[in-house]
């Protein structure tokens, strides 16, 4: 196949969005004609449909849906591009793609980078969720400069990437107000069938709870599992179950409309950073790291 025609697929672009090869083409700024022969050329050079007739309007086929999708991508991207390079001070502009496994509380995950955007310089600071092992590839890929999470990188991974711990923090439950005052008497003995969310079963901390609910000789009744730590707490606000949570440090409450029930005595949660080997002289990175030291 021939290399993609980037102005044809813009204009296919600006029809899939409008839904009209008329009004793409008053857009564009050029004739229907031109419009309708660039997209028969991008269907050729792909050898599927991407449009089929409604009525007197156009719809996308699913390959069409498939092309409108990496066409969002490709020309949102273009134009974050042309903003940023528009920026004046670009030249001193530092910016750091922080990746943020989804298990971090957004509380904790704040004041991790907090120093960061403390060192005097100007930062841009852009933040991304998502799963850890996604999150490592795309450091990987020197799409972030580092990613925060609840665990280091695999020892098989130490010679591209180096993880250091921040933070560790004693793990408490939390519980809507209902909840937390028919589970509050006789605490931890109350735990017993009490409804309780858990993360996932490969987080580090799902591993702790079951062995101290174990060790207390506890059976809560596990109503929810959860890779994500905000979709988590808001089934615990809506009192669907009690919620194990890092207490801050600095002892503020992160988690509006959830009461303290008990401290998981023994259980911690651990927070890393890890940066590609390659970017270990980031400012932000060393900023961090002497904060939490």
């Amino acid at each position: 196949m021939d290399k993609l025609n980037y102005k044809h697929l813009h204009y296919f672009w600006a029809v899939a969005r409008t839904g009209s090869v008329t009004r793409a083409a008053e857009q564009l700024g050029i004739s229907m004609q031109t419009v309708s022969g660039q997209i028969s050329r991008l269907e050729q050079q792909l050898g599927r449909s991407l449009f089929r007739q409604q009525g007197r309007g156009l719809e996308l086929t699913e390959a069409g849906r498939v092309a409108q999708g990496y066409a969002d991508r490709i020309f949102l991207l273009g134009e974050e591009m042309e903003e940023a390079l528009a920026d004046p001070l670009l030249d001193q502009t530092l910016r750091l793609a922080a990746g943020i496994s989804d298990v971090v509380p957004k509380g904790i995950a704040s004041r991790l980078l907090r120093p960061a955007l403390q060192t005097g310089d100007r930062l841009r600071l852009s933040c991304g969720e998502g799963d850890f092992d996604e999150l490592i590839g795309e450091l990987g890929r020197h799409r972030l400069d580092l990613v925060l999470a609840d665990r280091p990188v695999a020892s098989s991974e130490q010679q591209q990437f180096q993880s250091w711990p921040l933070l560790r923090c004693p793990v408490q439950l939390l519980a809507a107000p209902a909840l937390h005052a028919s589970r509050q008497e006789n605490f931890p003995a109350s735990l017993e069938q009490a409804p309780l969310l858990l993360p996932s079963r490969d987080n580090v901390l799902r591993r702790q709870l079951e062995h101290w609910f174990e060790a207390n000789g506890l059976r809560p009744n596990v109503v929810g599992e959860f890779d994500d730590h905000a979709l988590m707490e808001t089934f615990a606000r809506q009192g669907l179950g009690l919620l194990p949570a890092p207490v801050s440090p600095d002892g503020t409450a992160d988690h509006p409309g959830l009461l303290p029930l008990g401290a998981l005595d023994g259980v911690w949660e651990h927070y890393y950073v890890t940066a590609s080997r390659r970017k270990l002289q980031h400012p932000a990175l060393q900023a961090i790291l002497q904060a939490w030291s």
